[in-house]
């Protein structure tokens, strides 16, 4: 069994103070800078460490990447290995509505339709003797309220 490691009191046992100086020094909450969130804007830290106390500060950029669906090259060529794509013709057939990406190895000659990728995603389908092409949104579908 693995044994713990040791608490920082043991190796000051047989010292009064423990390396803390007077024993005094630890008494009360003047020691602490105070009771509570008293003094958070001035000995108890800057304003943006206090921001949990005093609200927001600053804007956050929304990822505009966060919403997009992203599919990676490693991913969909294992799906084709395991037989879950469908074959035609001696390449496998992969639709999907968001990115690919260029992760990976592509081992297999694979026919993706997506509605966008990445530079290097035609590269390495073309040396695998593979193609992307643009997946075309479906008309039937309900537009998007803007």
């Amino acid at each position: 069994m693995t044994k713990r490691k040791a608490g920082q009191k043991s190796g000051y046992l047989g010292h009064r103070t423990h390396g803390r100086g007077n024993c005094k020094n630890r008494r009360g909450s003047g020691n602490r800078g105070g009771r509570g969130k008293a003094g958070m804007c001035k000995h108890k830290g800057t304003m943006k460490e206090a921001v949990g106390y005093f609200g927001k500060v600053g804007f956050v950029r929304p990822s505009a990447s966060a919403s997009v669906k992203v599919a990676h090259l490693y991913d969909i060529n294992q799906k084709a290995l395991g037989n879950e794509l469908e074959k035609k013709g001696g390449k496998y057939h992969f639709d999907f509505e968001g990115k690919v990406l260029a992760t990976g190895k592509v081992s297999v000659p694979l026919v993706i339709r997506a509605a966008s990728w990445s530079k290097n995603v035609e590269k390495k389908l073309g040396q695998a003797g593979g193609q992307i092409s643009k997946l075309e949104a479906a008309k039937d579908a309900p537009a998007k309220a803007e």
